[in-house]
């Protein structure tokens, strides 16, 4: 019998059900915080379906902490986010991310046109 991963699996992407159940948060709420809150925008795929990242999870857990534990208002959390200044080292990470993301969608593009073509695979 196949035995189940102990720690969680380093991802790019994480869909909105597996965000829901890493942050304990309903998939409505995730989806309300992205009107209410500029600074929480996943990605989405061709489908239409949202790609968090490491970075947006970070940013989750920022504003539920400010919300649930802090007892921030919706909008106070939001000014609250908007004042935090990003270190160089996040900016340094932020760049790193995009360069990863950008890589992986580049993977996927290949991938999907070896498939298409599996005469180039040679």
């Amino acid at each position: 019998m196949p035995r189940r991963k102990e720690k969680t699996e380093e991802k790019l992407y994480y869909s909105i059900s597996e965000v829901a159940r890493i942050t304990k948060l309903e998939a409505y709420v995730l989806r309300f915080w992205e009107k209410e809150f500029p600074m929480l925008k996943p990605r989405k795929n061709r489908g239409g379906n949202r790609m968090y990242q490491k970075s947006d999870i970070e940013m989750i857990n920022k504003i539920k902490h400010l919300l649930y534990k802090e007892n921030y208002t919706i909008e106070g959390a939001r000014n609250r986010l908007k004042s935090i200044k990003p270190t160089p080292e996040k900016k340094e990470l932020a760049s790193s991310a995009k360069i990863q993301r950008l890589i992986g969608e580049i993977r996927k593009d290949i991938e999907d046109l070896l498939k298409l073509f599996p005469c180039l695979l040679g």
